[in-house]
C-alpha cells in the first residue's frame, strides 16, 4: 500500500462531550501487519459505545489518547493482505467489529487482524451489514456463550426496537426461547414481527409488575431498569447487562492491575449484593471482536433467520449529523449507518 504523510479526512475525537467533540481531520493510512487486513470502509454503523468512549465514560477500561478515529463497525472491500494472510484476498467483501485495540471505522480505511474479520453475508447491502457485527456479536455472547440459552427458557430483551435488541430477539427465538420485550406503543407491531412473544409497551405498563419467572434478562439501560430486572428473574436466573456497572470479572478478562479490579468490584457492589439476596446473578458484558462468531451468525443473516433493521443512512461527510441524530433520540428503530463515498 502507498504510503503517505496524511490519508483520509475521519472524524476524530478529542475528548469533549457531546457531538461538539467530534472534528473531520486527516489520518495516516493504517499501518499493517503480517496478519492485518487492510480494507476499504464502504459503511460503518453508531453505536452507543461511540458516544461513550467519545465523552471518556470508558476510559478506565478503553484509555484511548486523543486524538483518535471513533466507529466500532464496518463493512467493506479487502485491499491489501498481510503477507501471513491466506484466508482473504483482494477484493473480498468484508464486515467486522474490529478489536477495542483498533477501533476507527470512521474512515475510509482500516486494517482489521484477520482474526477479527469475515466475508460479508452475500444478501446484504454493504450498508445491511455495517449495522450488525457490535450488535450480533453482543447478543451471541451474552444469550449463547454467557447465558447458554436452552429451549423453553424465557428470556427479556429490553428496548427490543434499538440495535442490539432488534437482533438479540431474533437470535433468541432462533435458540428456541420465550422472548419478551420492552420497547414504545409506536415500535410494538416491529418487535413482535421480529419474534417477541411479549410485548411490554413501557410508556403504558411497568415491566417489572407483568413480567415473573425469567431465566435471563439482557440490560442495555443500566440505572432503574437493571434494578427492577432482578424482580423479574427466576431462582438462578442472570441478568447481563452492557450498560450497567462493570464488575471484577471484567477486569481480570481485561488484564487490570489490582486497583482497577478493585474500583469495578466497588462499583458493582451493590447490585451484585441485591442479586445475590434475590438468589439471582448480575454480571457486565463487554463484547469482544470475532470473526469465527461472524461466520457463525452468516448462515442465520443469509437464511433470513436475523434480518437487519436500518433506521436512516448518512452520508460520510454528515458523520457528525449522525452522531447527534442519534443522541437525540430521533432514531426510531435499528442501527444508523454512515455510508462512505
Amino acid at each position: 500500500m502507498r504510503r503517505t504523510p496524511t490519508g483520509p479526512t475521519a472524524p476524530q475525537a478529542h475528548r469533549r462531550t457531546g457531538a461538539q467533540g467530534v472534528r473531520a481531520g486527516e489520518v495516516p493510512d493504517p499501518e499493517v501487519g503480517a496478519d492485518d487486513v487492510p480494507v476499504r470502509i464502504r459503511a460503518a454503523s453508531i453505536n452507543p459505545l461511540d458516544r461513550m468512549i467519545r465523552d471518556g465514560e470508558m476510559k478506565t477500561i478503553l484509555p484511548y489518547r486523543v486524538p483518535f478515529v471513533l466507529g466500532n463497525d464496518l463493512a467493506g472491500i479487502v485491499v491489501e493482505v498481510g503477507s501471513a494472510v491466506t484466508d482473504f484476498a483482494v477484493g473480498d467483501e468484508v464486515f467486522a467489529r474490529p478489536d477495542k485495540d483498533r477501533i476507527g471505522t470512521f474512515a475510509e480505511l482500516i486494517a482489521v487482524h484477520r482474526d477479527d474479520l469475515a466475508i460479508k453475508p452475500a444478501t446484504l447491502t454493504m450498508e445491511e451489514a455495517a449495522s450488525l457485527p457490535l450488535v450480533a456479536l453482543t447478543s451471541w455472547q451474552v444469550l449463547v456463550e454467557r447465558a447458554h440459552v436452552q429451549p423453553g427458557q424465557k428470556v427479556l430483551v429490553h428496548a427490543g426496537s434499538g440495535g442490539l435488541g432488534t437482533v438479540a430477539i431474533q437470535l433468541a427465538k432462533q435458540l428456541g426461547a420465550h422472548v419478551a420485550t420492552t420497547t414504545s406503543t409506536a415500535n410494538v407491531h416491529l418487535v413482535k414481527r421480529l419474534g417477541a412473544d411479549v410485548v411490554v409497551d413501557y410508556k403504558k405498563q411497568a415491566f417489572e409488575t407483568v413480567l415473573h419467572d425469567y431465566d435471563v434478562v439482557l440490560d442495555s439501560l443500566g440505572g432503574e431498569t437493571l434494578e427492577k430486572s432482578l424482580d423479574v428473574l427466576k431462582p438462578g436466573g442472570q441478568v447481563i447487562s452492557v450498560a450497567g456497572p462493570p464488575d471484577a470479572a471484567l477486569g481480570r478478562e481485561l488484564g487490570a492491575n489490582p486497583v482497577v479490579r478493585l474500583v469495578m468490584s466497588a462499583l458493582s457492589f451493590r447490585i451484585r449484593r441485591r442479586a445475590r439476596r434475590r438468589n439471582v446473578s448480575y454480571s457486565f458484558l463487554f463484547m469482544k471482536a470475532s470473526g469465527d462468531q461472524l461466520r457463525k451468525l452468516t448462515p442465520l443473516i443469509e437464511a433470513g433467520t436475523i434480518r437487519p433493521v436500518v433506521d436512516t443512512v448518512f452520508p460520510f461527510e454528515s458523520t457528525r449529523e449522525a452522531l447527534e441524530y442519534v443522541e437525540a433520540g430521533r432514531a426510531k428503530a435499528g442501527k444508523v449507518v454512515v455510508k462512505m463515498p
